[in-house]
């Protein structure tokens, strides 16, 4: 298990799902009525585009849960680069199960590969300057998946859950003032980070004398961003986010925050195409 792996357990329960989704009361009566019981089979992985590999642990898994004595080998690894053309890896054993299992195996692949792919895009936008950060808006059940794909990428983690930190949001503050807000998180969860999302300059500065840990600049312009940076004067973190594009992460790098946080990661992002061809 690397650093780019979810957890195990996820692993074995996504892919048991997907699985039964796919396979249906009869299983695949397309390869049952086509291809000879025992008859063996090998193909490998091929990347169709430029990019960066995640997912091989939901891929191997797909095939495992189908028959544990398929052999599937990796030439490559989460996180590393792809170049259109290039075998990512091999698999062999029986043509039923290969066929079988190749649907769930590249659904997984072509996702997790699309948001390290894209996440790799963003760091590279960003220069070094900021570290980005994925956020909570991820596919119901996927969100260990897709953050090992984030890292996978070259990017960070945020929370992993709504216990993991305090995130005092505009909805937040219609209920107490952001003082009062801060002082209650302090109170009911000493230890953990207090990070508020402000609007406005005057918010920033509520923000800071409120001694909070980090704000989040929210739908801010990279000028603006550059001001609150002056005026919390390295005494508060800073992060970024709404509406972030690789277009606009570069002015966003430049403005002294310390991260950016892009929901596109994994809210939207495009499958990266990865075939499997028999050999």
């Amino acid at each position: 298990m690397t650093a780019f792996d979810p957890p195990r357990s996820v692993v074995r329960r996504l892919v048991e799902d997907a699985l039964a989704e796919d396979l249906g009361i009869l299983g695949d009566i397309t390869s049952l009525a086509c291809v000879d019981e025992g008859l063996l089979g090998e193909a490998v992985f091929v990347a169709r585009a430029d990019g960066v590999l995640a997912g091989t642990a939901l891929a191997t898994e797909a095939f495992r849960q189908l028959d544990d004595q398929v052999d599937v080998q990796w030439y490559l690894h989460d996180g590393d680069s792809l170049a259109s053309g290039a075998h990512l890896g091999r698999i062999a054993g029986p043509l039923r199960v290969i066929l079988t299992g190749e649907r769930t195996a590249l659904n997984f692949l072509c996702h997790c590969s699309g948001v390290a792919s894209t996440t790799h895009r963003y760091v590279m936008a960003a220069h070094g300057k900021v570290r980005v950060l994925d956020t909570r808006k991820t596919l119901p059940g996927l969100r260990a998946v897709q953050r090992a794909a984030v890292r996978a990428g070259g990017g960070f983690n945020h929370r992993d859950s709504l216990s993991d930190a305090v995130l005092i949001k505009d909805n937040h503050l219609a209920v107490n003032s952001l003082a009062k807000s801060v002082e209650r998180a302090r109170s009911c969860w000493p230890g953990r980070l207090v990070e508020v999302e402000c609007d406005s300059l005057d918010q920033v500065i509520e923000a800071r004398d409120a001694a909070v840990d980090r704000v989040l600049l929210d739908n801010m312009t990279p000028e603006q961003v550059r001001e609150a940076v002056a005026r919390l004067e390295g005494v508060v973190e800073v992060e970024v986010s709404g509406g972030v594009t690789l277009e606009t992460m570069s002015a966003y790098a430049e403005s002294g925050a310390d991260f950016v946080s892009v929901g596109a990661l994994t809210h939207s992002v495009p499958v990266f195409d990865i075939g499997l061809d028999m050999m």
